[in-house]
């Protein structure tokens, strides 16, 4: 293919063959409007000045017979009713005419026609017309009828002799007028077939013009960076065309050499790269293995450390029942510590075995009704409660999908937590609240206890993290790293709210179930609130000062009907930290 000769860009060359084009365009149109205003004038013209002057015309010649056909009847009768046609005719003629003139400005032969015809009218209204009505009056009939002669009916031919001419020029001047509007018709169809020729030449032109300036250097280079981009970075990319082109195809040689460049080094740093993810592969693996493996240990260890510990923990009590007294108190003492050891070491592995089995154990996400589950959570914690004096209440809670055990055991540890780490001398409110935040459903543990400083609230729920000494509050330090296992088990996550103004607040969500979602977005409006409150039943429908059919304290039913219901856990039952 042969460069473009000459130096002009693609832009140039397009802008000019659009210019030519529109200034065509732009001609053309002037002339399609200026002779479409002339056709409409013309068309306006037979419309409204030629056809209404042949129809008054015709007017004109009836009412001048009217008249004469009057004064002939007046001659005969001479009743003075007779004459009432001649004086409504003179009337109308009078009209007529006036109407007509309006219409003469470009038409001086109509015009003259019908002064014509009134100088006629005049004379023979004043030789016939006006002296038979005089005569008629004064002399009677037959003086009338002696003026009707018929040299008053030659002047009245004459009259109509000149209407005629009137209308024969009328017509004259409405056939010219047609043929005007037809021929500017047709000018103006040649008009917009020679508009439309430049816009299909123009278009021809445009299209051979960008097919040859445009679409085959494109293509060229097109083809060339197929062949660099197959893997033939040696290969030197020439274009041709317009300069815009030529330029383009330098500046894609210019990143072809510099991919060339950058390959070997790509090559060599690729080759690190799959070793190093290679060598991460493997030590994936190995931590997933390690893992399992720990996991399966802990589950094991825990496991088969129930039975020796169980009989270590057995034979110490025994020993502390059948001895005590009967050695020093020193020997008391020691026996006392094996026991409180023997039954914290049972506690600790309980909690393992627990924690260990939340994911493996599953018998599979069912729809969960946490007020039930709320039940259940109460009468696990009923003894602790009434030794605290703690008052366990909850707001109509929802139904979400999951494994009813792991949500018992997940509250139990939360109500339990807030009944354990309690203020002195205070007694003890816990509170379970929940609210649908977008898809998922927000739950609040709220407790009026001692609370959690925000330096420690990511460590509490770390496994065997303690803020306290076993002597101050007793247990484990597994409790909350159970709550946050079953949680993020659920597609939840939880975290502590530190900006409550008393105790502490534990939030936790769950994945709502898609009804309830649709529910929330079909009631959503600007009156209501964003987060929808699961059921605040002690806020709206009932008395706060009654809370019996949601409070878990001892002395209230923990359900409506007066009977907790009885569920289990497994051996994670009242497992808390």
């Amino acid at each position: 293919m042969k460069p473009v000769v000459g130096g002009w860009s693609l832009r140039r060359r397009v802008i000019s063959l659009l210019a030519v084009v529109g200034f065509l365009l732009i001609g053309l149109a002037g002339a399609e409007a200026a002779m479409a205003a002339r056709n409409r004038t013309q068309i306006d013209a037979v419309l409204n000045e030629t056809g209404p002057l042949r129809v008054q015309s015709q007017e004109l010649l009836n009412a001048l017979l009217d008249q004469e056909t009057a004064i002939r009847g007046y001659a005969v009768s001479g009743d003075q009713d007779d004459l009432t046609p001649y004086r409504e005719g003179l009337a109308q003629e009078k009209s007529v005419v006036a109407s007509m003139r309006t219409l003469l400005d470009d038409y001086p032969q109509i015009s003259q026609e019908l002064r014509t015809v009134e100088d006629r009218i005049a004379r023979w209204r004043q030789s016939v017309a006006e002296p038979v009505i005089t005569t008629t009056e004064r002399s009677g009939t037959s003086a009338g009828q002696a003026l009707v002669t018929e040299q008053a009916r030659q002047q009245f031919d004459d009259v109509r002799t000149a209407v005629n001419d009137l209308q024969e020029e009328v017509l004259a001047a409405r056939e010219e007028t047609a043929r005007n509007v037809r021929t500017s018709s047709n000018v103006l169809v040649v008009l917009l077939i020679v508009a439309a020729l430049v816009v299909v030449v123009a278009g021809a032109v445009l299209l051979l013009s960008l097919d040859r300036m445009v679409v085959r250097p494109l293509t060229a280079l097109a083809i060339q960076v197929r062949e660099v981009a197959e893997g033939d970075y040696q290969h030197r990319i020439a274009t041709v065309g317009p300069p815009e082109f030529i330029q383009l195809g330098e500046d894609v040689d210019a990143m072809r050499r510099k991919i060339a460049a950058d390959l070997a080094e790509v090559r060599a740093a690729r080759e690190r790269i799959e070793w190093v993810n290679s060598q991460l592969q493997k030590q994936a693996e190995e931590l997933t293995r390690s893992n399992r493996d720990l996991e399966q240990f802990a589950y094991v260890a825990s496991h088969d450390l129930q039975e020796p510990l169980r009989k270590v923990a057995s034979f110490c009590q025994l020993l502390q029942r059948r001895y005590a007294g009967q050695l020093d108190e020193r020997a008391d003492q020691y026996i006392a510590f094996a026991v409180d050891g023997a039954q914290r070491m049972q506690r600790l592995i309980n909690d393992l075995l627990a924690f260990s089995r939340i994911g493996r154990l599953t018998t599979g996400f069912v729809e969960v009704d946490l007020n039930k589950v709320m039940g259940d959570v109460a009468g696990q914690t009923e003894a602790a409660r009434q030794y605290a004096d703690a008052e366990l209440t909850w707001t109509d809670l929802p139904v979400i999908s999951g494994e009813e055990p792991l949500l018992t055991n997940l509250l139990a540890n939360l109500v339990s937590n807030s009944i354990k780490f309690r203020r002195a001398d205070v007694a003890p409110k816990v509170h379970i609240s929940a609210r649908l935040v977008g898809a998922e459903w927000e739950i609040t543990c709220q407790d009026n206890g001692i609370g959690i400083e925000p330096e420690f609230a990511d460590k509490i729920f770390v496994i065997f993290q303690r803020l306290h000494s076993k002597d101050a509050y007793p247990g484990t330090g597994i409790g909350l790293a159970i709550v946050k296992k079953i949680v993020e088990y659920h597609g939840g996550r939880v975290w502590v709210d530190t900006d409550v103004p008393e105790g502490t607040a534990i939030r936790f969500t769950l994945p709502a179930l898609p009804a309830d979602v649709q529910a929330a977005a079909a009631v959503d409006s600007p009156e209501e609130p964003p987060a929808l409150t699961a059921g605040d039943t002690t806020a709206s429908n009932e008395d706060p000062a009654d809370p019996a059919e949601q409070s878990g304290g001892s002395d209230r039913p923990d359900r409506a009907d007066g009977a907790p219901q009885s569920g289990r856990t497994g051996d994670m039952r009242e497992t808390v930290g």
